[in-house]
């Protein structure tokens, strides 16, 4: 397979002796350095500084994120931020909390940026009500304008959302929305607590065609109790009978030292390492005969989706809403937990809703840890980034980027490779670096290889689970 050009009609298997020879745990590199390593106090000075500084000296687009925590009940395997609340009042002020910090952020910047991107996650926000999205939304897109060809998007959950939402939000502009499927297995989701019939998904689907969303993106995760290859496949197969744009593949993260609902969870029903392999390839391979194309570590898409578009011509991108086609932009992000990216370092907002509302009710910038980042970091983000959008590693381009001679810059990591490359992974020329369809499950052990953190991150510091 060429780089980028996915036209592989099976994914090639992981021998399971491979799999043990390398690492089970990885940062999931949505950011790197991984948030894992950020440090906490950052506080507004900083941040604002960052901002307008991202902006001033590498103007961009924005991209905006807007976290929505609430949820009406848990799911037990959820890693998400989010609270389950009925407090509507809550949901008010937290409404209009996201707005101040929208127009305070905006405030700071010498420039108010076009926006290319606008995407809301949570939680779940389809919690709030027809009224409650048309005041966010206004309130957000007031200050921060989405562009006409702007991508507005959001994660609904089929059990709570209405038609009545799907509609308001079409109407406000949004486009694209992502379902949580996980998986339709009544026994899977009695055990995570999580009650979705493919039903209730078939017909908000429709409903989303019929208002005009242009795509639909639906989320699957292995890994969760009782899930075996039959029985996922069964799920894979009532996906594809929808035919969503895109499909994301993701593992479970059983972090129940953070997350403390997941200890509800049976340890002994949890997949091993190997059984998680053999279920993402059983789907896998499934959405291959789809007609799905494999995009970075655990995407698939359509062959005439953007996407598969993107990834074949080399524009594909990624930030921690994931993958897109959007230009270059740096990421703002509003609300609890929320995350922002710009090109000198993260931003994260308070995590718990009420330590949140109280930074803004004392009218300050919730922002309460980040990072920094150095030259040699944004190298280094370059690198793992081309990994995971390009499948590639044009060596000459980053030469000609940072100003680095990369075999002289990175000789340890080549020698970590080029065992790699025996292994199957990855191919080694003079000018490139390319992951093969084997290595491509394993990406987040490739992109390790280029962590100056991990060593930090392996003493002591818990990651998830590679595949």
């Amino acid at each position: 397979m060429d780089a980028g050009k996915p036209t592989q009609q099976e994914l090639t298997m992981v021998p399971h002796a491979l799999l043990a020879r390398y690492p089970t745990s990885a940062p999931r590199y949505v950011s790197y350095p991984s948030a894992l390593v950020w440090q906490e106090g950052m506080g507004q000075d900083v941040a604002r500084q960052l901002m307008r500084s991202a902006f001033a000296v590498l103007p961009r687009a924005a991209s905006i994120y807007v976290h929505v925590p609430f949820c009406h009940s848990l799911c037990w395997y959820c890693g998400c931020n989010m609270m389950v609340t009925r407090d509507q009042g809550l949901v008010d002020r937290y409404v209009d909390a996201v707005v101040w910090e929208a127009r305070q952020v905006a405030a700071g910047l010498d420039e108010v940026p076009p926006v290319v991107q606008m995407h809301w996650g949570g939680g779940t926000p389809t919690f709030l009500s027809p009224q409650q999205l048309e005041r966010l939304f206004n309130g957000v897109a007031g200050v921060f304008r989405p562009q006409a060809d702007a991508e507005l998007s959001l994660e609904v959950h089929p059990p709570v959302t209405s038609n009545e939402q799907i509609q308001t939000l079409r109407r406000l502009g949004f486009t694209r929305v992502s379902m949580g499927v996980q998986d339709f297995d009544p026994v899977v989701q009695e055990a995570v607590h999580r009650h979705q019939p493919f039903e209730q998904t078939a017909r908000l689907v429709e409903e989303c065609r019929r208002v005009g969303m242009v795509s639909i993106n639906m989320d699957l995760m292995y890994g969760l109790p009782y899930q075996n290859p039959q029985r996922f496949l069964d799920t894979v197969q009532k996906v594809g009978s929808l035919r969503p744009d895109r499909v994301a593949l993701f593992g479970y993260a059983h972090v129940p030292h953070v997350k403390k609902q997941q200890n509800l969870l049976k340890i002994e029903t949890l997949p091993t390492p190997p059984e998680r392999l053999a279920l993402f390839e059983t789907a896998a391979n499934a959405l291959l005969k789809l007609g799905y194309r494999y995009i970075g570590l655990d995407h698939f898409a359509l062959a005439d989706n953007e996407l598969s578009v993107a990834q074949a011509n080399g524009t594909l991108r990624r930030n921690f809403m994931g993958y897109t086609t959007c230009k270059d932009s740096h990421v703002l992000a509003f609300g609890a937990s929320a995350i922002g990216d710009v090109e000198f370092g993260y931003l994260q907002n308070a995590r718990d809703v009420e330590e949140y509302l109280t930074l803004v009710g004392q009218r300050r910038l919730p922002v309460v840890r980040g990072l920094v980042v150095s030259e040699e970091d944004r190298l280094r983000r370059n690198i793992i980034n081309r990994l995971f959008c390009a499948l590639a590693v044009d060596k000459a381009a980053v030469e000609a980027d940072h100003g680095v001679r990369f075999d002289e810059h990175f000789a340890y990591e080549l020698e970590q490779l080029a065992a790699m490359e025996k292994d199957g992974l990855v191919k080694l020329t003079p000018g490139a670096i390319k992951v093969t369809t084997l290595g491509q499950p394993l990406l987040r052990n490739i992109a390790m290889v280029f962590d100056a953190y991990v060593r930090q991150m392996a003493n002591g510091m818990r990651m998830s689970q590679a595949v």
